[in-house]
C-alpha cells in the first residue's frame, strides 16, 4: 500500500512537472540564464517541503543546487520527476532525515553533496538506484555511523568526503568501502577516530588518497600492507599520534605525507620508516633550531644517497633564525624551501642559501620579518635558478636598495599584504627577468622614475590598496611589455604629465577606488590601441552638464569599463558624448551613480556591448526616453535593478534583438509592454520581482505571456503579489473579464445610460399616459370587455363621467348633480363614489366609465391637476378625442389657474387650444346668478352635441390643427430644455 501511495505521488509530481512548465517560471528555484533550462538554483527558500521546491522543475533539469532553505526531511520519492538529473547538491540546510527511497529513480546522478546539514543516520538502502554516482559528499554533518552495505550499490564511486562527522568506528568504514574498486579519495578528518584498525577488511587498492586529519589517532594499528598504495596521507593534527605507530608500516608509495601538528619525531619517524624522505612535510613538526636541522639534513643527505632534495617544507615550525650553516648539510634544493609562518625576523640576504644556488622558489609567508636588507655586498653569491620568491603575510617596513641582488633570475616576487612603507628606488634593481610584482596591500606613498626601470620584462604589476596619492611623470616608463597595471584602492588624485608613458603593451589598468576627478584622455595616449580594461569604480568623478568631451574617444580595443559607484554622490550626469567612441566596448557598468537622465543618445556608439549594468544607477522615477538603445543590437544582458524605471515599451527595448537576460526588478513599473516582449526573440532569463504590477485588464496580455511563453523563463512568477492586494498573485488574477474590449463596452454601456436618463424623462411627460392608456385598454381587451368598450353612443350607460378630484366633491354635489340631473335636466351621471363596481380594479373602472359615458366632464382647479387619478382620466379622454376623433372631453375651471400652473400639462393645453371650456363664474363676478345660469346652459348644450366630429370641419382644420400641434410641441420641447 505504502508503494503504491508513492507511486501515484510521483506520477502527480510529474503531471504537475509538465503542466507547470509552459509557464516557465518556477516557485522557489531559478535557472541559470545560460544553462538552457538545465541547471537550477533554489537558494535562500522557506519552503520546508522538497515537493513545493522541485514538483514544478522539468524532467530535462541537470544541475540542481538546493542551498539554505528550512528543508528538515527527504521523504520517499523526492526527485522523482528529475529523472535526468546528475548533480545534486543539497547542502547548508537543516536536513536530519532521509527516507529510504528518497533517491529513487535518480539512475543517472553523479554528484550528491549534502554537507552541512545534520544528518545523523543513513539507511542501507539510500542509495541503491545511484548505479552512476561518482562523487559523495557528506561532510559537516553528525553521522557515528555507516551502514556496512550502504555503498553496495554505488560501484562507480570515486571521491567520498566524510569530514567533520562523528565517525569513530574505522573498521566499520573500511568495511563499507572495500568492495568500491573505483574510489581514489577517502577524506575522513575532523571525525573521533583513534585508530586504522580495519578486522582483516582491506581498503580498495584504487584508493590513492587519504585524509585522516584533526581525528584523535592515538595508533595507526593496522597492517604493514594497509597504506601501500596510498600516495597522499594527510595525518596532521592528531596530536597524540606517535612515532611508533608507524613502525613495520609500508610507506614506499607515500608521495606526500602531512604530519603537522603530531607527536612524531621527525628523525626517529625517518629511521624506522621506509618513505622517501624528500616526499615527507616537515611543516609543523617541531624542527626550530640549528641542531634539529643539521640533524635532519643529515639524516637525508644520508637517505638519499646524495641526490638532489627536490622541495623542502620548513613552515610553521617556530624557527627564528638561519645560519649560513644551517642548511649546509642538506641535500641541493632544486626545487621549493617554504619557511613560511616561523618566527623568522631576517632572511639575510639568503645567505643560508649560498650551497643551494640551484633553488626554484623561496617562500617566507606569515612570518615576523621586518625588512629586506641591503644584499650587494663583497660575499654576494647568485642564486641562478630562482624564479619565485614570496614574503606575502609579514611584517616587512622598507626594503633596502639591492634587496634582491642575488636572484637575478626571479621571475614571480611576492611582497604582498606586509606594512611596507618604503621601497627604496634601487630596491629592484638587477630584476631584469622579473614577470610578476605583487606590493598590494602595503603602506607605499611614492613611486619614483626609477623605481621598475630595471623591470624591462615585467607583465604584471599590482600596487593595489597602498597610499598612493601622485603618479609621478615617467614612472613606468621602461615597462614597455607591461600588460596588467592594478592601482586601485590608492589615493590618486592626477597624474602627472606622462605619467603612464612607456606603457606600449598595456592591456588592463584598474584605477578604482581612488580619488580622480575627472578622466584625462591626454594620459591615454600610449596604450590607446592596445587597452581592453579599464577600471574607474568608485573614484570622485561627476559631472554638471550633458556636454562634454569624450575623453575615449581614441581607446578603439577597449572592451571593459567600469564607471559604477562614484564617490561621494555619483555621475549626476552621463554626458551624452561621454561614451563616443567606443566601438568594441563588450561590458559596461554604471550601478550607483545617481544619474538623473539618460540622453537618447547616450549609448549610439557602443554598437559592440554584450553586457550593460545599470543597477541603482540612476536617482527617482525614470521614463527612459524612446531610442536610448536603439543602438545595442549585440546586448546579451541587461542589468536594470532598482533604476526608477516606469515604462516597458517597444520604443525603448525594441532593438534588443540579441538580448537574453533581462533583470528589471526592483523598479516602478505597473505593467510591460507584451508587444516589446515579444520584440525581444532571443529573451530566455527575466526577472520582474518586486515591481508594482497592477492586477488589472491592462496586464492580461502580461500574464498570459508569463504563464504561456516556453522560451522566457520569469524568475519566480509564482510570488509577484499584486499592487494593490499583496494577498493577490500576479499569475493567477480573474482575467475574465478582459476577454473583451472593456473599454468599447464601457462606452456603449455608458453612452446607453446617458441617452436614457436623458430620453426617458421626455417620454414620461410626453407618453406616460398614453401608454398607460394603452396598457389598460388591452386588459380590458383581454378581458373581454373591447367591444363593450366600443358600442356606438346610443347604448351609453351615462351622458356624461365627471372627473373631479375629492376637495372639490361639495361644489360637485352642491352644484353640479342638481343642475344637471335634477330640475328637469335629466342627464344620467357617473360619479366614481357612486356608479364605480365595487371589488373591479380602479383604472379598470376610469376606463369604463370613460367609454360609457356620451363625454367626460373634467372639473379642473389646482388639487385637480395634482391628482394622479384626475390626469389619467383627463389622458383617457383627450385620447379619445385626439386619436378616436370622438367630441367626448369638456372642460370647467373652477378656479383661475396661470399660463405657467398649465405648462407641464401640454394634452390640456391642446385641447385649451382647440375647444372652448367653460369657467366657473366666482361669487366676485357682477351679477353672479345670472351668470351661473349662463354656465350651466352652456355646459347642458355641450352635453347634448354629439361625439363624431364632422369630416368637413376634420378636413377644413386640418392644416391649422397641425400647425398648432408643432407650435405646442416645440413649446413643449423648449420648456424641457430648461435646467
Amino acid at each position: 500500500m505504502g508503494n503504491l501511495t508513492h507511486q501515484l505521488l510521483s506520477v502527480t509530481i510529474v503531471l504537475a512537472a509538465v503542466q507547470l512548465i509552459s509557464s516557465y517560471s518556477f516557485r522557489n528555484c531559478i535557472a541559470e540564464a545560460d544553462s538552457d533550462g538545465k541547471t537550477f538554483n533554489c537558494i535562500h527558500r522557506n519552503a520546508m517541503n522538497i515537493f513545493d521546491i522541485v514538483s514544478d522543475l522539468p524532467p530535462s533539469a541537470i544541475n540542481l543546487t538546493i542551498l539554505r532553505t528550512r528543508l528538515t526531511h527527504l521523504p520517499n520519492n523526492s526527485f522523482s520527476n528529475l529523472a535526468d538529473l546528475q548533480h545534486l547538491r543539497i547542502a547548508n540546510n537543516s536536513l536530519t532525515t532521509i527516507s529510504q527511497l528518497a533517491f529513487q529513480g535518480l539512475y543517472q546522478l553523479k554528484t550528491l553533496n549534502m554537507s552541512l546539514n545534520k544528518i545523523s543516520e543513513l539507511n542501507p538502502s539510500l542509495f541503491k538506484d545511484l548505479q552512476n554516482l561518482t562523487s559523495l559528499f557528506m561532510a559537516n554533518n553528525a553521522l557515528k555511523q555507516l551502514p556496512e552495505d550502504i555503498f553496495s550499490s554505488v560501484l562507480k564511486l570515486d571521491t567520498l568526503i566524510l569530514r567533520q562527522n562523528s565517525l569513530s568506528d574505522f573498521s566499520g568504514i573500511a568495511k563499507s568501502v572495500a568492495h568500491l574498486t573505483n574510489l581514489t579519495t577517502l577524506d575522513l578528518c575532523f571525525n573521533n577516530l583513534t585508530s586504522l584498525k580495519h578486522s582483516n577488511v582491506s581498503l580498495p587498492q584504487s584508493l590513492t588518497v587519504l585524509y585522516v586529519c584533526k581525528n584523535n589517532l592515538l595508533t595507526l594499528g593496522c597492517q604493514p600492507s594497509f597504506l601501500s598504495f596510498i600516495n597522499i596521507l594527510d595525518l596532521s593534527y592528531n596530536s597524540r599520534l606517535p612515532t611508533k605507530a608507524f613502525d613495520q608500516i609500508d610507506l614506499s608509495t607515500i608521495n606526500y605525507l602531512l604530519l603537522h601538528s603530531t607527536n612524531v619525531t621527525i628523525v626517529e619517524f625517518l629511521n624506522i620508516s621506509n618513505i622517501n624522505p624528500s616526499h615527507v612535510d616537515f611543516s609543523g613538526t617541531g624542527l626550530n633550531n640549528d641542531s634539529m636541522l643539521k640533524e635532519l639534513c643529515i639524516l637525508l643527505k644520508k637517505r638519499l644517497k646524495e641526490k638532489n632534495l627536490k622541495n623542502l617544507n620548513l613552515g610553521n615550525n617556530g624557527i627564528r633564525k638561519l645560519t649560513n650553516n644551517t642548511l649546509s648539510y642538506c641535500p641541493n634544493i632544486t626545487g621549493a624551501l617554504d619557511l613560511s609562518r616561523n618566527n623568522l625576523k631576517n632572511t639575510y640576504c639568503l645567505e643560508f642559501l649560498e650551497r643551494h644556488v640551484y633553488i626554484e622558489d623561496f617562500k617566507a609567508e606569515h612570518s615576523h620579518l621586518c625588512s629586506l636588507k641591503y644584499c650587494k655586498t663583497n660575499k654576494t653569491f647568485r642564486l641562478k635558478k630562482m624564479e619565485n620568491l614570496s614574503y606575502r603575510y609579514n611584517r616587512i617596513l622598507k626594503v633596502d636598495p639591492y634587496a634582491f641582488y642575488n636572484t637575478p633570475n626571479l621571475r614571480t616576487l611576492q611582497l604582498n599584504i606586509n606594512t611596507i612603507a618604503f621601497l627604496h628606488k634601487h630596491a629592484l634593481k638587477g630584476l631584469k627577468k622579473l614577470e610578476t610584482l605583487r606590493l598590494d596591500n602595503n603602506l607605499l606613498t611614492d613611486l619614483f622614475n626609477v623605481t621598475f626601470e630595471d623591470l624591462v620584462s615585467l607583465q604584471i604589476l599590482n600596487l593595489r590598496n597602498n597610499r598612493i596619492s601622485v603618479i609621478f611623470k615617467r614612472t613606468f616608463f621602461n615597462l614597455k611589455f607591461l600588460n596588467t597595471l592594478d592601482l586601485g584602492g590608492n589615493k590618486i588624485t592626477h597624474f602627472q604629465q606622462s605619467g603612464f608613458d612607456g606603457l606600449k603593451s598595456l592591456s588592463k589598468l584598474y584605477l578604482d577606488g581612488n580619488q580622480l576627478k575627472h578622466i584625462d584622455p591626454v594620459l591615454y595616449h600610449a596604450f590607446q590601441d592596445t587597452l581592453t580594461v579599464l577600471d574607474l569604480q568608485s573614484n570622485q568623478i561627476c559631472y554638471v552638464t550633458e556636454t562634454h568631451e569624450s575623453p575615449f574617444m581614441n581607446l578603439s580595443r577597449l572592451t571593459d569599463l567600469k564607471l559604477d559607484r562614484q564617490r561621494p554622490n555619483g555621475l549626476t550626469v552621463l554626458p551624452r558624448t561621454l561614451l563616443r567612441g567606443l566601438y568594441s566596448l563588450k561590458s559596461l557598468y554604471l550601478t550607483n551613480n545617481n544619474i538623473y537622465h539618460l540622453a537618447p543618445d547616450t549609448f549610439d556608439d557602443l554598437t559592440d556591448l554584450s553586457f550593460l549594468t545599470l543597477d541603482n544607477c540612476c536617482v527617482g522615477v525614470k521614463k527612459l526616453e524612446p531610442g536610448v538603445f536603439k543602438n545595442l543590437r549585440n546586448l546579451t544582458r541587461l542589468a536594470a535593478e532598482n533604476m526608477g524605471i516606469q515604462n516597458f515599451s517597444k520604443e525603448v527595448f525594441g532593438n534588443l534583438t540579441q538580448l537574453r537576460s533581462l533583470q528589471l526588478n526592483r523598479n516602478a513599473m505597473q505593467t510591460l509592454s507584451v508587444d516589446a516582449l515579444m520584440g525581444l526573440p532571443m529573451l530566455r532569463y527575466l526577472d520582474i520581482r518586486d515591481n508594482p504590477v497592477s492586477c488589472t485588464c491592462n496586464n492580461g496580455p502580461l500574464q498570459n505571456y508569463t504563464k504561456n511563453n516556453t522560451d522566457v523563463q520569469v524568475v519566480y512568477l509564482y510570488n509577484l503579489s499584486c499592487q494593490h492586494n499583496r494577498k493577490l498573485k500576479f499569475h493567477n488574477f480573474d482575467t475574465k473579464v478582459c476577454r473583451g474590449d472593456i473599454g468599447m463596452y464601457l462606452f456603449f454601456s455608458t453612452s446607453a445610460a446617458i441617452f436614457l436618463f436623458t430620453i426617458i424623462p421626455l417620454f414620461y411627460v410626453k407618453l406616460y399616459w398614453k401608454m398607460k392608456y394603452s396598457y389598460y385598454v388591452f386588459r380590458a381587451w383581454f378581458s373581454e370587455q373591447w367591444s363593450r368598450l366600443h358600442e356606438e353612443e346610443e347604448n351609453c350607460k351615462y351622458d356624461a363621467f365627471i372627473s373631479y378630484n375629492s376637495s372639490d366633491e361639495q361644489w360637485v354635489m352642491d352644484q353640479l348633480l342638481p343642475n344637471l340631473e335634477g330640475g328637469g335636466s335629466s342627464f344620467k351621471l357617473c360619479l366614481h363614489h357612486r356608479d364605480f363596481e365595487l371589488g373591479r380594479d380602479i383604472v379598470d373602472n376610469i376606463v369604463s366609465a370613460v367609454y360609457s359615458s356620451r363625454k367626460t366632464i373634467c372639473v379642473v382647479s389646482r388639487n385637480f391637476l395634482q391628482s394622479e387619478w384626475c390626469s389619467l382620466e383627463i389622458q383617457l379622454a383627450s385620447y379619445r378625442l385626439f386619436d378616436e376623433h370622438r367630441d367626448v372631453l369638456l372642460l370647467v375651471f373652477l378656479e383661475p389657474i396661470s399660463e405657467r400652473q398649465l405648462s407641464s400639462y401640454h394634452r390640456m393645453r391642446k385641447v385649451m387650444l382647440k375647444k372652448t371650456y367653460l369657467q366657473w363664474p366666482g361669487s366676485d363676478c357682477t351679477n353672479p346668478t345670472q351668470a351661473q345660469e349662463l354656465f350651466w346652459n352652456q355646459l347642458r348644450r355641450a352635453i347634448k352635441t354629439g361625439t363624431r366630429l364632422e369630416t368637413e370641419e376634420c378636413s377644413a382644420t386640418h392644416e391649422s390643427k397641425e400647425a398648432e400641434d408643432f407650435k405646442e410641441e416645440r413649446s413643449d420641447e423648449n420648456f424641457y430644455l430648461q435646467p
